[in-house]
């Protein structure tokens, strides 16, 4: 295969779809980069729409030199026409299609077609055809139930910072920053700096966690003088930081207007007579982060845990599919750029039957260890707290979608044997919603008692039968 007729389809422009494509480009490679947003840079580069006219959008990001990089290089490869970017366009199916031998070698993996959805209703089709696929599709976050979540004025914490990054808008004006991970930090600072009264920082860890990772975290020194720059903005707002602590209930009729905070001892149980009452507006919480995995899963792509398997190429077990960032498991920014410069080069490479050469991914290889060692203790440290369970009633909504309560899930399971989170969904419709369980899952599988194991799921989101009718022979979009 030459280089001129290899192509390769990036879908996400975050840092890793972004470092990938570039990566490539820079071997000759053709790139098609699909993402569902306007603009590019995913998440954590999210930039406010160009009809706001942010004068200083930098102030809202960290890492703002490497997105200028990023953003110059992308813009120099879109106008000389090697790179295409395809914005708006949400892939709903990455299809396999199998090559005959007679006509093509024997190392010939095969094509793949990208179906999408595109338009303001996102129901016009659109498809690419592809010689390779990377995919990276980024996290979504993880929210456990408990009484009152479903209020208005409850959201999630990266929900709360996609609409300061994007659209230069607050919540609310009084919040409550709750839940476990690394992302309440940027999230509580950066509504601090908009003018929200951050009435409280609840972290459900404990820090002197920290102190059995010392070895690891000081091989990161750049996070730690990170973390350093978050708490200086913590006292310098007088944010009031209670750890060890949760959310325990959200209370109000029409919308939020206060919560219930409580201590939690070691082994996560609420300490009796600890609870408090925070007025508040908006509550911005979460617990973590979770990789998206629907279109890998449709592939036939080998997931571990939650997030993609992937060899030292980014390879993932299916010939002609790469995968990086967030999707092989949550690990920040700066490891999505090394996984998605290694997997650049690999693609390049391999389109052209060749080995990767070494040289090519030194640095981001040695990078993507220590990153990747880094993110393994955060997850441990910030592992949620672990009888979270007990605080959700039998009243609590776990599905919202299908309205689905604590008591029907405990139901199905004490009373009607179930024992996994598929025979709940068939017996309660938990999960059989707009968002197909994604929301739920992870809440539904604590509450029975399971680990959340991946579910296979053909399309990556709901799409119009009309779109499904008229698929057939794809033609480039």
């Amino acid at each position: 295969m030459t280089a001129e007729r290899a192509r390769l389809a990036v879908i996400g422009a975050g840092p890793a779809g972004l470092a990938a494509a570039l990566a490539a480009v820079g071997r000759g490679v053709r790139v098609t980069l699909i993402d569902s947003a306007t603009r590019a840079g995913g998440q954590f580069y999210r930039q406010p729409a160009a009809g706001l006219r942010a004068r200083r959008p930098r102030a809202l990001h960290h890492g703002w030199r490497t997105w200028e990089r990023l953003s110059r290089a992308l813009a120099v490869e879109v106008e000389a026409g090697t790179i295409t970017r395809l914005t708006g366009h949400h892939v709903w199916l990455v299809e396999r299609v199998e090559r005959s031998a007679a006509t093509h070698p024997p190392t010939d993996s095969g094509g793949f077609v990208v179906h999408a959805l595109r338009g303001p209703l996102q129901e016009e089709p659109g498809t690419v055809r592809a010689d390779a696929v990377l995919l990276a599709t980024g996290g979504y976050e993880k929210v456990l139930p408990f009484p009152g979540w479903t209020l208005p004025g409850v959201v999630t914490a990266g929900g709360a910072q996609a609409m300061l990054k994007g659209a230069l808008v607050v919540p609310g004006r009084t919040a409550v920053v709750a839940g476990t991970g690394p992302l309440l930090l940027p999230v509580a600072t950066g509504l601090a700096a908009a003018g929200v009264e951050i009435a409280a920082l609840v972290e459900s860890a404990d820090p002197r966690a920290f102190l059995r990772h010392a070895a690891v975290l000081a091989a990161q020194p750049g996070k730690l003088v990170e973390g350093a720059g978050y708490a200086a903005r913590l006292l310098r707002h007088r944010v009031p930081l209670r750890t060890r602590h949760a959310v325990v209930e959200a209370h109000g009729e029409d919308r939020l207007d206060a919560v219930t905070v409580a201590a939690l001892d070691a082994e996560g149980h609420v300490r009796p007579g600890t609870e408090r009452r925070v007025p508040c507006d908006t509550l911005a919480v979460g617990h973590g982060m979770l990789p998206h995995t629907d279109l890998a899963d449709s592939l036939g792509c080998r997931v571990e845990g939650v997030g993609v398997h992937v060899d030292e190429e980014q390879r993932t077990d299916v010939p002609g599919v790469w995968a990086a960032g967030e999707t092989t498991g949550v690990g920040g920014a700066a490891l999505s750029l090394a996984e998605g410069h290694i997997a650049g080069h690999s693609i390049a490479a391999r389109l052209r039957g060749t080995e990767p050469d070494p040289r090519d991914r030194s640095a981001a290889t040695r990078s993507r260890a220590r990153l990747r060692a880094f993110s393994a203790a955060l997850d441990t440290v910030y592992a949620p707290p672990a009888r979270w369970t007990e605080r959700v009633t039998d009243d609590t909504v776990v599905c919202r979608c299908e309205e689905v309560t604590g008591g029907a899930v405990r139901a199905a399971v004490d009373e009607l044997g179930a024992g996994d989170v598929r025979t709940v969904k068939l017996l309660t419709r938990a999960g059989m919603g707009w968002c197909q369980g994604r929301m739920c899952e992870p809440a539904v599988a604590g509450l029975i008692g399971c680990e959340q194991t991946p579910v296979r799921r053909l399309l990556a989101r709901p799409v119009p039968l009309g779109v499904l009718a008229g698929t057939g022979e794809p033609t480039d979009d």
